[in-house]
């Protein structure tokens, strides 16, 4: 049996097309007509991702990047999961305590899907495997499934996904139907120089709400990886929808996740991602205001230590009059970590009345560390208040000394500084358990 391997350059070293090679062919896994169209669409981004050109450190978009990260060879393509590791990755998922559902996925098949809240039993919400989504409702998938284009440099990752993503969580609820607690998915990456492609869709109707948290771990501490991720957030007029990403790969994974926030009339969308692990992390996350009234709140926080690098490029697209956006994002660095950010809130003719912000902090605990941030506006409507801007500084030495006076290690007192510094972050989650959470696993990462 050949293994696929993924080259950057466009060509694969085994000579096999990813989609029979990915898929053993269309119809075991969709099966029916639709099995065709989506075959096709899968070859029409293979194509894309052939034709366009590989990321160089010279574009805008690329400023400051470690293009090298991005390598993909020898990656090969999503392998299956033996049995008995799929039972162990099943018991390891662990989450919140109370949830209304949880799927879980390894290498981009899914393991297991339990419904825990009578909630998601309702009429009309549709809570699926994605393969099983756009087999059951074609249209509504189509409709949403990628249709906002990659606008921030990785377009070229956009259509690999595209290429060969097979699975993923797909989240519909009907007009003004709440779910009472937190849905969760897990993707897991298992085995040495594996892939996956996990992608997370949620089209909530008028005056619904949801919270979905997302969780991409390795299942071992030492395998190297590569992951290409992509969620689609829809909100209909008056819906509530969090959103949160918690990063936890191992140290030996490069990533790129992708994000579009369509937010329409009096919505709200709250996106938070929670950076605790990956050696190599590019996240780009654009957020559309289409609608009068609707709120967009956008939300980071990195621990990044020894020679890891978080890119995060943003975009807050006030398309409408009346909107808001806000977006925090924190970074603690450490050793000889780097950080880049670069953000845009772009105003469109006509937004008059947008409430913007944008705000970048970094932290930095090493002379060593590097953080580079590239705020920015664009605004072409009038009345408007836009505000944004970007800090990096040091610990304050007498915040140390006062820890330190009482006794405190110096480690301590760091991480209780940290702490402190991202906490502001989490404070902005509606949802108590999950903050807890976050500060838990952010506990066991500076621990």
């Amino acid at each position: 049996m050949s293994t696929t391997v993924l080259d950057p350059a466009g060509d694969l070293a085994s000579g096999e097309h990813p989609v029979s090679g990915l898929l053993a062919g269309p119809e075991s896994y969709f099966g029916g007509e639709q099995a065709h169209a989506r075959t096709a669409a899968q070859t029409a981004a293979w194509s894309r991702f052939q034709s366009l050109p590989a990321p160089a450190r010279s574009e805008e978009a690329w400023r400051f990047a470690s293009i090298k990260a991005l390598d993909l060879t020898g990656i090969a393509a999503p392998g299956p999961v033996p049995g008995e590791i799929a039972e162990e990755l099943i018991a390891r998922s662990l989450g919140l305590t109370s949830t209304a559902g949880r799927m879980v996925f390894a290498n981009d098949q899914l393991l297991d899907r339990r419904v825990q809240s009578d909630t998601l039993k309702q009429a009309g919400i549709l809570w699926l495997p994605l393969a099983q989504a756009a087999a059951e409702h074609p249209e509504l998938f189509r409709k949403h499934f990628m249709r906002e284009q990659a606008q921030l440099g990785s377009q070229k990752f956009a259509a690999l996904h595209e290429a060969w993503g097979r699975e993923g969580t797909f989240l519909y609820i009907p007009r003004g139907v709440e779910i009472d607690l937190p849905i969760e998915a897990f993707h897991w990456l298992h085995g040495d120089a594996g892939s996956c492609f996990p992608h997370t869709l949620i089209i909530a109707e008028e005056n619904s709400k949801v919270t979905l948290v997302d969780y991409f771990q390795s299942a071992n501490e030492e395998s190297t990886g590569f992951a290409c991720g992509v969620n689609d957030l829809w909100l209909g007029a008056g819906a509530k929808v969090t959103y949160v990403n918690v990063q936890r790969w191992n140290n030996a994974t490069r990533a790129v996740q992708i994000n579009s926030t369509i937010v329409g009339r009096d919505a709200a969308a709250v996106a938070l991602t929670a950076n605790f692990g990956g050696a190599y992390l590019r996240s780009e996350s654009v957020s559309h205001l289409r609608g009068e009234g609707g709120r967009s709140d956008m939300l980071s926080l990195s621990t990044v230590e020894g020679t890891r690098e978080v890119d995060q490029r943003t975009l807050q697209v006030h398309e409408v009059p009346h909107t808001a956006s806000d977006l925090l994002y924190k970074n603690a660095l450490f050793d000889q970590a780097r950080t880049i950010f670069a953000g845009l809130i772009r105003v469109l003719p006509g937004a008059h009345f947008t409430d913007a912000y944008q705000k970048v902090r970094n932290l930095l605990l090493s002379d060593e560390a590097e953080a580079n941030s590239a705020p920015g506006l664009e605004i072409e409507a009038d009345n408007v208040r836009c505000t944004h801007g970007a800090t990096s500084g040091q610990v304050e030495e007498e915040e140390l000394f006062y820890l330190l006076s009482r006794g405190i290690r110096k480690d301590a007192a760091q991480r209780l500084i940290v702490h402190g510094f991202l906490n502001e972050v989490l404070e902005r989650l509606p949802d108590e358990p999950i903050r807890d959470q976050l500060r838990a696993h952010l506990e066991a990462r500076l621990g």
